[in-house]
């Protein structure tokens, strides 16, 4: 009866009309030293007519080429300096220095403090993630920035103790007292709550009662939940609403759960099972074409679920497992690690866009600059008006 009364409302709190805009990103990883300059990185992203990027850190460079561009982007905050920014002067520092001279020309809509913070070994950085959090909030208020940048930190599926079903689904005891400190940030501030999401490492790690098909997304039977009675047919879905229903748990039912990270590796060691081309392209193909027919959750269907693919490139200087440096869906040099379809789906997403069967996308040519157009270029340009308005104001106070 609790699986059901929890189901229930978390499923009214996800009721309502699709979230306008693109809902698909792409995470744009540098750890590398073969890579494209940002520039043409930008020229790639918007022959893909992709809307949305995150990157690991506040790189200048990256942040000035994507200036006056469509590109919304998330910057991240890296975990050896979140001890530092709960200091609320260090914070406002930080953003003086790494946000506000880039912005409004550079469209950064998220900040992402820390990765994958809950589920490490560092008990120093799990004491200092909501401080941080909030000192650089504050700062964004104090700057005028808090209505335009988002805060939220991504999240290991680790930091739940059970995911199956999916209306089982409750954080790690061991979380029990910061991770309602954190909901209750996000939900103050409007923030969403982010998860890294990865079906390939269940069924790498179970392949022989893990159907294939149901990780990648492909016609199967799919599963049942017992206690919700919502079909499901892939295990990402699955995965985020264990995440809604967990923060449901808590009390914290109409927080939105994005997915920061998602992804399936082209290659991999002998002992990484699925890692391979065929999967990798199946996945992410399947994934895209959902996202781009405005699929939300079995548990919230009418809330387009915003995922954000890992990754751009494969990164050739990642430590770990051959799989590590082999997520991308490109080659530093721009040709495709494997066809995904994305230049297709992304014509046919839009009526006045032209299909294109190309394999690669060139990064020794210039792409033309996408312009925004309609409602979308009345939005921004509102938004730039009303900071601009704002900031002359606290002038003149």
């Amino acid at each position: 009866m609790v699986h059901i009364l929890v189901g229930f409302f978390v499923f009214i709190t996800g009721l309502g009309l699709l979230r306008g805009g693109e809902s698909l990103g792409i995470n744009y990883g540098q750890v590398a030293n073969n890579l494209p300059p940002p520039d043409k990185v930008l020229d790639l992203l918007q022959a893909l007519k992709l809307t949305k990027a995150r990157i690991y850190d506040s790189n200048p460079e990256v942040l000035s080429a994507f200036a006056n561009s469509n590109i919304e982007l998330i910057v991240t905050v890296e975990n050896e300096m979140l001890a530092s920014l709960t200091d609320p002067q260090q914070a406002l520092q930080w953003v003086s220095t790494r946000i506000r001279p880039y912005f409004p020309a550079t469209r950064i809509t998220g900040i992402a403090v820390g990765n994958e913070v809950f589920t490490g070994e560092d008990n120093t950085l799990v004491a200092s993630l909501v401080p941080a959090m909030v000192s650089i909030h504050a700062a964004l208020v104090r700057l005028g920035l808090d209505q335009y940048v988002q805060v939220s930190t991504p999240n290991s599926l680790a930091v739940l103790a059970q995911s199956y079903p999916p209306s089982a689904g409750c954080f790690s005891s061991e979380l029990n007292g910061i991770m309602p400190q954190l909901l209750q940030f996000l939900q103050s501030t409007n923030a969403p709550f982010w998860i890294n999401a990865y079906p390939y490492f269940a069924y790498k790690d179970d392949p022989n009662r893990i159907p294939l098909d149901y990780v990648l997304f492909n016609p199967n039977s799919g599963m049942i939940d017992p206690y919700t009675k919502l079909h499901y047919d892939n295990m990402l879905y699955a995965q985020v609403d264990a995440v809604i229903f967990a923060i449901a748990r808590l009390g914290f039912s109409g927080l939105e759960v994005r997915v920061s990270e998602t992804g399936w590796p082209s290659k991999g060691d002998t002992d990484e099972i699925g890692a391979t081309l065929e999967n990798a392209a199946s996945y992410n193909r399947n994934l895209m074409r959902r996202q781009f027919e405005n699929e939300g959750t079995p548990l919230r269907p009418n809330m387009r679920l915003e995922i954000y693919v890992f990754a751009l490139f494969n990164e050739d200087m990642k430590p770990g497992p051959t799989s590590e440096r082999n997520y991308g869906l490109f080659q530093p040099d721009g040709t495709m690690a494997y066809n995904v379809g994305l230049l297709a789906l992304s014509s046919a997403s839009s009526a006045s866009s032209t299909a294109s069967s190309s394999a690669s996308v060139s990064l020794t040519s210039s792409a033309p600059k996408v312009k925004l157009v309609g409602y979308q270029s009345f939005l921004y340009s509102t938004v730039l008006y009303l900071l601009a308005l704002q900031i002359l104001l606290r002038r003149q106070s």
